[in-house]
């Protein structure tokens, strides 16, 4: 019997390095009509502070996802048999008007959106999140469990642009689409600014989790309030791959010395098993500063992580509501 939905090119068939560059060998479709998740790429760099590059981030978390095979290993998930999912390409970015830049974005997601499925993101640096978030959460804010080395939560670089990858959250709030008090930033670290750098996102609500409580508490402890944090409401997951150590992700804007190993950050994200999640993204991988692909497989990895919890959840609502699996 044939599977109901889209598959993977199969690598024992079609070697890994032949054929279409899409994530996970997935089929390459014109719109988001008819799929339960969405992968899409935002090339687009323009909120970077220092080093620039993730704008090439989707092409090459494309050609490592070809690595991804069909069924996880530990959840015994199977995504592809479980939800319609497709590569929708990339949105349309403009690289050298960010606020055109933004608009783009947002309009590509709440396409996606639109039709009726649940995008999954390759960024791009971490300012893409804020057009995302316009189209998710458009009309009810939302939740947000949010791995990074950063709180992205400043308000202004540069004579006062309100626009980088360091200030995305801080424009969320403000903009209502996000509950402060069901945001949960994890594995915080490194130098900054100010001594009361991060006291606006506390003053809001947020709970931060830094890098030292985590190794404190382990990850089991620490997703357990992150999932009461979240709720059962709508949530949004953001990946921002400088969470990961650069020994095991040097090719990224920032790195932060002192993050998780992958294997901590693969467990922390099937702990989002049952979690609401409305959209998602992994960001930040800049292949210029890349050594081997590492950086763009740990980024690919983390995205099919995401997408099993995804849609084993699709699949567990089709089977409370009585429909078809």
């Amino acid at each position: 019997m044939s599977e109901p939905f889209h598959q993977p090119v199969d690598a024992a068939v079609v070697p890994r390095f032949a054929g279409l560059s899409t994530f996970m060998r997935l089929p390459a479709v014109a719109s988001a009509a008819g799929l339960d998740i969405a992968l899409v790429g935002i090339p687009w760099d323009g909120g970077t502070t220092n080093r620039a590059g993730a704008r090439h981030g989707p092409r090459e978390m494309r050609n490592q996802s070809s690595l991804m095979r069909r069924v996880h290993h530990v959840s015994r998930v199977a995504p592809f048999s479980l939800a319609n999912v497709a590569d929708v390409g990339d949105v349309s970015v403009n690289p050298i008007d960010l606020l055109d830049g933004l608009a783009r974005i947002e309009a590509g997601i709440a396409q996606i959106v639109e039709a009726g499925a649940i995008p999954l993101c390759a960024g791009g640096d971490h300012l893409t999140t804020l057009p995302v978030l316009r189209a998710v959460a458009k009309g009810r804010p939302v939740g947000l469990i949010h791995f990074d080395a950063h709180s992205d939560t400043n308000d202004a670089y540069f004579g006062g642009n309100r626009y980088t990858h360091g200030t995305p959250f801080r424009r969320a709030i403000e903009e209502g689409l996000l509950d402060p008090k069901r945001i949960v930033q994890i594995g915080i670290r490194g130098s900054i600014y100010d001594p009361d750098e991060h006291g606006w996102a506390r003053e809001q609500g947020i709970r931060i989790v830094y890098m030292e409580e985590f190794v404190r508490r382990g990850p089991a402890d620490v997703m357990a309030e992150a999932r009461e944090i979240a709720g059962g409401q709508p949530t949004y997951v953001t990946f921002d791959i400088d969470c990961l150590d650069p020994s095991m992700a040097p090719g990224t804007g920032t790195p932060e010395i002192g993050g998780f190993t992958t294997r901590e950050a693969q467990e922390m994200l099937r702990l989002l098993d049952g979690v609401d999640i409305v959209g998602a993204d992994v960001v930040e991988v800049s292949p210029p500063f890349d050594l081997g692909g590492m950086t763009a497989l740990a980024g690919a990895t983390m995205m099919f992580e995401i997408l099993c919890v995804m849609a084993g959840n699709l699949d567990r609502l089709r089977e409370e509501a009585g429909g078809p699996a």
